[in-house]
C-alpha cells in the first residue's frame, strides 16, 4: 500500500495524514493550525517542516539539494 502512496517530488496527502496520525496530539494540532493560518494544505506544511529541518533554505522536497541532505545527515549522525 505504501508503494501506491509514494510521490516523486512532494509528500502525498495520504502519507502526510498517516504521519500526522503518528504524532503527539499537540504537535499534530500545531501543524494543522499552522496550515489553516497560512491557508496551505496540511501535507504542504508537513513537507515544509521536514524540508526546513534538513535544509533551512528549502521550502519543499523539490528544493532539497542532495549535497545538503548528505551534509544534514552527517550532522544528525554526529549529534547522536
Amino acid at each position: 500500500m505504501l508503494q501506491q502512496l509514494k510521490t516523486e517530488e512532494h509528500l502525498s496527502p495520504e502519507v502526510a495524514q498517516a504521519f500526522l496520525e503518528g504524532l503527539p496530539m499537540h504537535v499534530r494540532e500545531a501543524l494543522e493550525a499552522n496550515a489553516r493560518d497560512i491557508n496551505y494544505p496540511v501535507w504542504a506544511v508537513v513537507e515544509m517542516a521536514i524540508s526546513g529541518y534538513l535544509n533551512e533554505d528549502a521550502l519543499s522536497f523539490r528544493d532539497l539539494n542532495p549535497a545538503e541532505r548528505k551534509k544534514a545527515s552527517q550532522l544528525i549522525e554526529e549529534s547522536c
